[in-house]
């Protein structure tokens, strides 16, 4: 049986496309958090945009934008999460409010009051939790595939095509064991069909896709990563039938001031229109748009498009 793969393979060292990748180590709400930016002097002069990634992926989804926000003058850091890639993986924290809290405190710890949050899925869900939470410390949010997740849950109860799509993976990785085992086994082949499953024909056909598979597969049997990334999951899902469940949805039943960009991949068979476009109801400056040609991972099967949307979001 091959050993599992160490945490710090997430450390490609580059060059990608003529991209060095600056790989260091910050520490936030107590947890070791794994950092990547292109720029190897990490100037907090520049206004900070903190990327943020999803499910079963680490700092790489956001590989493409770095890069192109880095170029038009921003300091672009993307994060391996708590429980991912090589950043700490503590056994318990994947609550709403210490998800918060980390990004509240990776802001501060970067040498920044201040930052523009990008997150993707599970790390949209970090962003509105963070701008809800901890409000001083975003200027603005921007997220991909990633609803409110009061909108989401309405949404979820009331419409059963969103219900169908979404709570199916949901129920069966509270399993304990099981979910782990569903995640790393036959070299992580549900990363595979996770990332088959959920983006467009067009992308698959890439060699990016490719890379980007055998990259998570990788990432994803680092000892730790799998129950960390179920934790997420686990406490999303079981928190609706408890007390810290129902107070971390009356929190975040607020409207947002600062400006707020929700993208979608047009064909994402996995989050639908409807609640992604009506979490404009929790924030005062709110932006839809759709992404042609892309499913659940717009940022990456689209990356132009997407990177258009930031760069004329961050700058409005």
């Amino acid at each position: 049986m091959a050993a599992a793969p160490d945490p710090s393979s997430v450390r490609f060292p580059g060059p990608w496309h003529d991209i060095e990748w600056h790989h260091f180590d910050v520490r936030a709400n107590g947890l070791k958090f794994h950092a990547v930016e292109c720029d190897p002097t990490g100037s907090p002069d520049r206004q900070l945009v903190l990327l943020l990634h999803g499910y079963t992926e680490f700092w790489w989804g956001w590989r493409h934008q770095l890069q192109a926000l880095t170029d038009t003058g921003y300091r672009a850091v993307a994060v391996d999460l708590r429980g991912y890639g090589d950043s700490d993986k503590p056994p318990r924290g994947y609550d709403g409010w210490t998800l918060a809290g980390d990004t509240n405190g990776l802001v501060r710890s970067l040498g920044h009051r201040t930052a523009t949050l990008v997150g993707n899925a599970d790390g949209g869900l970090v962003c509105w939790a963070t701008a809800t939470l901890h409000p001083r410390v975003v200027d603005r949010i921007a997220v991909v595939a990633s609803p409110h997740p009061r909108s989401l849950r309405r949404d979820v109860l009331l419409h059963r095509v969103q219900r169908k799509a979404f709570l199916s993976g949901f129920l069966h990785n509270q399993l304990p064991r099981l979910g782990e085992r569903r995640l790393t086994g036959h070299d992580a082949r549900f990363v595979d069909h996770y990332f088959r499953h959920l983006s467009s024909p067009q992308w698959q056909r890439t060699t990016d896709f490719a890379d980007t598979v055998t990259h998570n597969r990788s990432a994803m049997q680092i000892p730790y990563v799998a129950h960390s990334s179920l934790e997420y999951r686990r406490w999303a899902f079981r928190s609706q039938f408890r007390p810290d469940g129902a107070k971390f949805m009356k929190l975040m039943d607020r409207r947002l001031s600062v400006p707020v960009l929700a993208l979608r991949g047009a064909d994402d068979p996995y989050i639908f229109e409807r609640p992604l476009s009506r979490s404009g109801r929790y924030a005062a400056h709110f932006t839809y748009a759709e992404i042609p040609g892309s499913g659940h991972f717009a940022h990456q099967e689209q990356p132009e498009a997407v990177t258009r949307h930031l760069l004329d979001f961050i700058k409005s």
